[in-house]
């Protein structure tokens, strides 16, 4: 895995010269951004001024060298062990070893299919119908399985690795920095693009509820942090049209068909070490192309928002049933942020953990044990999905 990709051939047939020579130019003007670096504070705390600069002009920063090898090693068991708890197929209720499936037993969702290469969200209505224009599928070998998970949501109860990359010190404190003190939860995923089958997915931008506020700006939807395991390349990661998140709602199908295709002359890729996490404003227009590279991509990616953009607002109902948010359903989501910093703690204990205000200011207390793992159980239910 990773560095050992298998040998699942595919490619993007008559467009693959064009697609390849996109691929080469883009990560060219990526690099040309001046939007990546190691996370840095100023001596009072603060993020450094050209971070903030750099991320609300592009709409996204790569953070370098920000997971180190032990914990990358820590993340990638946990892979292999969901891996190898997936489902025979969707639906069924067993792994390929008849031992009870992952999220077998879970009521929220959590386990999402596409044919290999397949495009399951462009064109359609679902996800309230934001991916607006359907990817070229290319053809997948004639060995590839009839359908593939490609995205685990709920990821933090599965994965003890991906809890404490939510805990990360320096990564809350970009969070505080860009949200405020009091930033509130959105969710959690793993994105898995495996070889020659991992599906694409359409350009789009994240945000549902607040694009007709009257107090709309370029933050209003929050932002991921996507941690790499083993790096994303042109091919396989996520490509971003800087600037966009300033410009409110965009009619990608208009965007699409002015291009000439789905490769849109002013996106750019992140392009990622392992270890390294992009930080991505929700409302930029972005995607990713089906994988029909010989490397893996694995994300570990979780969001954060303004309290105010989600206190008293009514969700889209994207990842979950539409709510009004109220503070009690704010707290309770927030506690995976205390579990989350004491199991780290726990795992690396000369870091120096984060300290959440707003937990801080309750006097709460959050233990990580196995109380806590059990009470962890379908928490994407309340998921902050605006």
């Amino acid at each position: 895995m990773g560095q050992t990709a298998l040998d699942h051939t595919a490619d993007y047939g008559p467009e693959e010269a064009a697609m390849q020579a996109y691929l080469r130019d883009g990560e060219k003007r990526a690099f040309a951004l001046g939007n990546r670096g190691p996370i840095r504070f100023t001596a009072d705390g603060a993020l450094h001024p050209e971070i903030v600069e750099a991320y609300w002009r592009c709409g996204f920063y790569v953070f370098e060298d920000v997971l180190k090898a032990d914990e990358l090693a820590d993340i990638e068991r946990d892979l292999r062990d969901i891996l190898d708890r997936l489902p025979v197929e969707r639906g069924a209720p067993v792994d390929a070893k008849g031992r009870p499936a992952l999220a077998v037993d879970c009521t929220a969702p959590n386990l999402l299919w596409s044919k290999p290469l397949g495009d399951p969200f462009g064109g359609t209505t679902l996800a309230n119908g934001r991916h607006q224009v359907k990817m070229f599928e290319p053809k997948a070998a004639a060995d590839a399985p009839k359908e593939i998970v490609y995205l685990i949501l709920g990821s933090l109860q599965f994965s003890e690795a991906a809890l404490r990359v939510y805990g990360h010190p320096q990564l809350l404190a970009v969070a505080a920095a860009i949200n405020g003190p009091d930033f509130a939860p959105f969710n959690e995923a793993l994105f898995i693009k495996e070889p020659g089958r991992g599906a694409s997915v359409a350009w789009h931008q994240d945000g549902v509820t607040h694009w007709d506020s009257p107090d709309w700006d370029e933050g209003a939807h929050g932002f991921n942090f996507m941690a790499q395991l083993y790096g994303c390349t042109p091919a396989n990661g996520v490509w971003v049209v800087p600037g966009s998140h300033k410009l409110g709602k965009i009619d990608i199908k208009s965007v699409v068909a002015k291009a000439g295709s789905e490769r849109l002359p002013d996106a750019v890729p992140m392009v990622c070490k392992p270890g390294d996490v992009c930080i991505t404003n929700r409302q930029t227009l972005h995607g990713s192309f089906a994988n029909t590279s010989k490397d893996w991509r694995v994300t570990v990616n979780f969001g954060f928002h303004r309290r105010k953009s989600v206190l008293g607002v009514k969700g889209g109902g994207v990842h979950n049933k539409a709510a009004v948010y109220d503070a009690e359903r704010i707290h309770e989501r927030a506690k995976l942020i205390g579990y989350a910093i004491d199991a780290r703690r726990q795992r690396f204990p000369a870091e120096t953990p984060y300290v959440y205000r707003l937990h801080a200011e309750a006097d709460e207390t959050y233990r990580w044990d196995a109380a806590a793992r059990a009470s962890i159980k379908d928490y994407n239910l309340l998921d902050l999905s605006i």
